[in-house]
């Protein structure tokens, strides 16, 4: 769940790696931390996970793009502002969602912002397709199957997809008001505010116990500082087009990881369920046509 529209500054392996592994490596990179803030939970809550990956992101982009906060920047401080409240909302709500049902069914339910976004005012008939893809994937992960699942699992699961289509409309304004990632930065900041009093309502003392620190330090860093490095760069080399529909293998990478990392199984329909979200988001992807110039 990163900013789509940023651009990083050349620097080092990063300007040097192929686009298409950048892409893949954020995506690994999101779920494996993804799997690490579910062990978090034993801890410290959902609410507490947030806190400490919404304040370790936002120290190492502080470290690494700090804002400043003049001109331009200065006046488009207020989008930035919800921007940050509303990534605050997305990562809670899908860490709700985490924690009630498996991995790779949150993500793929959570696809279904961006999969709004993209259709959005489409007429193309070929976009109903998708759309329908999307909903029997639904279907597929939430009804008849042989375990029942979480209904509140499954409402924040959608909430957090709603939040993440507001997320990708927001962060085109977010990306004309800043240079580079200042105003992810200011993002950042404004999540880990927001996020502080829920995680110390949620876990107190427990946050600061070394193991609670060390998980969220891997957290943050795994699932926003590294993908969003790695993104950012690739999107500077690659069509927003093939973009999306490498990021649409990301329910599929998630319920991997679930599976080798938190041993979560899923049913023969469970995995119907996903392909058929991930073909939907591919597809719904590729409406743009821009040609790639690396991968």
């Amino acid at each position: 769940m990163a900013d789509l529209t940023r651009r990083a500054p050349d620097a080092g392996w990063l300007a040097r790696a192929p686009s298409g592994g950048l892409v893949i490596g954020g995506i690994a990179s999101v779920q494996v931390g993804g799997a690490l803030a579910v062990h978090l939970f034993r801890y410290v809550g959902p609410g507490g996970a947030v806190m400490l990956r919404m304040v370790t992101a936002a120290i190492v982009l502080l470290a690494i793009s700090p804002p400043r906060l003049r001109g331009r920047a200065l006046s488009g401080l207020p989008v930035a502002v919800v921007f940050g409240l509303v990534l605050a909302g997305m990562t809670l709500s899908f860490y709700n969602a985490a924690h009630r049902i498996p991995l790779g069914i949150a993500v793929a339910l959570e696809f279904v912002g961006p999969l709004t976004v993209a259709v959005a005012g489409s007429r193309r008939v070929v976009d109903l397709l998708w759309v329908g893809l999307a909903v029997a994937g639904i279907v597929a992960l939430t009804r008849g199957g042989a375990q029942p699942i979480s209904g509140l699992g499954v409402f924040f699961a959608l909430l957090a997809g709603s939040l993440w289509g507001c997320y990708i409309l927001l962060s085109a304004r977010v990306g004309r008001a800043f240079e580079r990632g200042a105003g992810l930065t200011v993002a950042l900041c404004v999540a880990a505010v927001v996020t502080l009093p829920i995680g110390v309502a949620a876990a107190g003392s427990a946050l600061v116990a070394p193991r609670s620190l060390a998980l969220g330090a891997a957290v943050g860093l795994l699932s926003s500082a590294i993908p969003f490095s790695f993104e950012m760069e690739a999107l500077r080399r690659i069509a927003a087009s093939l973009f999306g529909v490498l990021m649409s293998l990301e329910p599929a990478v998630a319920a991997l990881t679930g599976f080798l990392i938190l041993g979560q199984q899923l049913s023969a329909r469970a995995l119907i369920g996903i392909a058929l979200v991930v073909a939907a988001s591919g597809g719904a992807s590729m409406r743009s046509r821009s040609a790639a110039t690396d991968i």
